[in-house]
């Protein structure tokens, strides 16, 4: 390990961003070695140990047991020595200048921050020096009131929402989301993209920097426009990040599209015109059936799953998270298609694919 190692809080329910440091089992300078449990990680859903990627030392641990982090969120560093002396700045503290409109010196965590803005709370009082965490800026409201009974000055609105991504899956949500007539489309977030410039007659809104500040503002819904077809870990780092600033991207369908009562969608599933999903199908977060597409009963798909225009999936067919299935694929009835397996064009698929198996535009599987 030429160079220390960030150990930061993993994204473990794509929905939920905030997890509970339930317990640390290491301390300041410890020696461990690679696979030791440095800590466990609890959500409403799910437990999980994070573990040391390498041997090392334990350097800047941050956080105590019992505080509530953001997935993103620096815990400490693995070093190969206990005297390395962490940087004053990280993914988690923020230590800004006087351009940013936080004090010079003042060192607080995300979560801090964000809590802090969204009540309009005045950090020229907060001391320069010490970690302001969450738990912090949460006590600073306990002598006046519960922070539960106070609002935020922002003002909600439950119909705006935002487009991260102003490409051709964007162009299409941006359709789907008028045709629709839910939602108030403020703008697009798009890191590719110059601030000001337009898409379809919406502004562009800045890079995903601009998030907090949306958030702020009283916008809290978003979805996520990046296809990842080329690369899914795109598309899922868009995800994190939205999960990051606290956005909620829900489920959304075209009104051409067909869902049958006893169907399950989860937040961030896209159903795109004419699609259709039988009676009884699981469709997991942030999933897209794409236009004409064919998910029958009793089908499960996982999460980040991409099933492409006209593509019609038989009864009960199992797809893995991130697996692909390209246009006009067929596959037949019970099969399962393994993580991130890649389905071509035009092809039929007739028994189980493999995890990451690549089938062949055009041919049938098995050949």
């Amino acid at each position: 390990m030429s160079s220390p190692i960030s150990i930061t809080i993993p994204l473990l329910n794509p929905n939920e961003p905030e997890t509970l440091l339930a317990a640390i089992h290491v301390s300041e300078g410890q020696q461990v070695s690679k696979g030791d449990p440095i800590c466990t990680l609890e959500t409403t859903k799910s437990t999980a140990e994070l573990e040391a990627e390498n041997s090392g030392y334990i350097v800047g641990l941050l956080y105590n047991e019992g505080q509530t982090l953001i997935a993103g969120d620096l815990l400490c560093y693995l070093s190969d020595s206990p005297d390395w002396t962490p940087p004053d700045t990280d993914r988690s503290i923020m230590e800004k200048d006087s351009l940013s409109g936080e004090p010079e010196g003042l060192r607080i965590t995300q979560p801090a921050l964000s809590l802090a803005r969204e009540h309009n709370l005045n950090l020229e009082e907060l001391p320069v020096g010490p970690l302001i965490t969450e738990k912090d800026i949460q006590s600073l409201f306990k002598n006046a009131t519960d922070l539960g009974m106070l609002q935020p000055k922002s003002v909600f609105d439950a119909t705006a929402i935002i487009v991260y991504g102003g490409g051709g899956h964007g162009k299409s949500l941006i359709d789907l989301l008028r045709t629709l007539g839910t939602y108030q489309i403020l703008g697009i977030v798009d890191d590719g993209l110059k601030h000001g410039e337009e898409v379809m007659g919406l502004p562009v809104l800045g890079g995903g920097d601009v998030l907090p500040d949306l958030y702020n503002q009283g916008t809290r819904l978003a979805v996520n426009a990046v296809g990842g077809i080329g690369n899914l870990k795109i598309r899922m780092d868009v995800f994190h990040l939205l999960a990051q600033a606290r956005f909620v991207c829900p489920a959304v369908v075209h009104p051409t599209a067909v869902v049958e009562p006893s169907a399950t969608l989860s937040p961030g599933v896209q159903i795109f015109p004419h699609a259709y999903i039988g009676s009884e199908a699981r469709i997991g977060f942030g999933t897209i059936v794409n236009t004409g597409a064919i998910v029958s009963h009793d089908c499960v798909l996982g999460d980040f799953v991409n099933i492409s225009p006209g593509a019609i999936l038989a009864g009960m067919v199992h797809v893995d998270n991130g697996a692909l299935v390209g246009m006009g694929a067929t596959v037949n009835l019970e099969v399962k298609i393994g993580t991130r397996a890649r389905i071509g064009n035009g092809a039929t698929v007739k028994s189980d694919v493999p995890i990451n198996n690549i089938v062949r535009a055009g041919t049938i599987w098995p050949e």
